[in-house]
């Protein structure tokens, strides 16, 4: 598959502090920007000097609202700028992550207790990282795995706490997201991190753009109506009226799209109009690729979308390997 030169942007969210914890891992010539008028002044300004621009949402699977933000940006560019533009898969799946925290977790010895940590989100992603650790207790050989939230509750000196309660000696920090947190109680904890080198992942980016323009090349698919339906599922149930039943997370009270300044936005000027986004499914056709110095798979194998919206349980067999 031939890759297309273009501009890379990669849109960042809670899991690297805004692109703050990314950018040491990233090439220099890739654009690290928060969502929202940061990514659509880029994208223009890329646009403008006649660049193809590829837009990557950086999250590793628990910010389904970085990806749907970035699509509702993304429309409110000219039909001209959109026309070099693409949205990228997102960079990692709740998938991945399950597969590269096994990798992370088969390196610690297994009398030691894994604390797997992140940035703390909304309640929904605080909730998926619960979900995460348990599979990766349940297909690896540590007795003890708990999980602590950077900023939110339980935080990483509790949750060594409470492994210590356990009767773990030792306790290993495995961060499930781009920056590690600061080792809480080193008499009895140590890191596990980084989760991803810079060369696994610039070469799963390199998947995922790659994969962006030969959707667009070959089927004119530009990556924005999967985008748009990217959070969908995240979040409490409600209805809109009768037989208009919908899922959204805590955002996504009404039909307004969030532009860059939180507002939906029409075209050529973000922050005015309504967009309610409609089409194809969220899920990811690739399963990139990457080798990292330290042997961490860059990805898990490609999952149709409708398996990825019930238990992954048959994704994770104790058996199967995530290469």
């Amino acid at each position: 598959m031939t890759v297309r030169r273009s501009t890379v942007v990669a849109v960042c969210g809670h899991e690297s502090d805004g692109g703050r914890a990314v950018r040491d891992l990233l090439d220099p010539r890739v654009s690290c920007v928060p969502g929202g008028r940061e990514l659509f002044r880029r994208v223009r300004a890329s646009r403008t000097r006649g660049e193809d621009v590829c837009v990557v949402p950086m999250t590793l699977g628990r910010d389904p609202e970085l990806v749907a933000d970035a699509a509702r940006t993304l429309l409110g560019l000219t039909s001209r700028e959109r026309a070099g533009t693409v949205l990228a898969e997102p960079f990692g799946t709740a998938e991945h992550l399950v597969g590269w925290l096994r990798a992370a977790a088969a390196r610690v010895p297994e009398d030691r207790a894994l604390l797997v940590s992140a940035p703390s989100g909304d309640p929904f992603a605080d909730a998926e990282l619960f979900r995460i650790a348990r599979l990766v207790r349940q297909y690896g050989r540590h007795r003890t795995v708990e999980v602590a939230l950077t900023g939110g509750d339980p935080d990483p000196a509790e949750g060594v706490r409470r492994c210590r309660a356990l009767g773990a000696k030792r306790v290993v920090l495995l961060p499930a997201a781009w920056a590690a947190p600061p080792v809480p109680d080193p008499g009895h904890c140590e890191p596990g991190g980084p989760l991803l080198t810079a060369s696994a992942t610039a070469g799963v980016l390199d998947a995922r753009v790659g994969d962006a323009w030969h959707r667009r090349d070959r089927h004119g698919d530009d990556g924005l109506s999967r985008g748009l339906t990217a959070a969908h599922g995240h979040g409490h149930s409600h209805s809109h009226g009768p037989g208009d039943d919908h899922e959204h997370g805590p955002k996504d009270h009404g039909h307004g799209s969030h532009g860059p300044d939180g507002h939906g936005h029409g075209p050529g000027e973000p922050g005015r109009g309504h967009i309610h986004g409609t089409g194809p499914g969220h899920g990811s056709d690739d399963a990139g690729h990457a080798d990292g110095a330290t042997g961490v798979p860059a990805s898990a194998p490609a999952t149709p979308a409708a398996a990825r919206t019930s238990s992954v349980s048959h994704v994770l067999p104790p058996s199967r390997s995530l290469r």
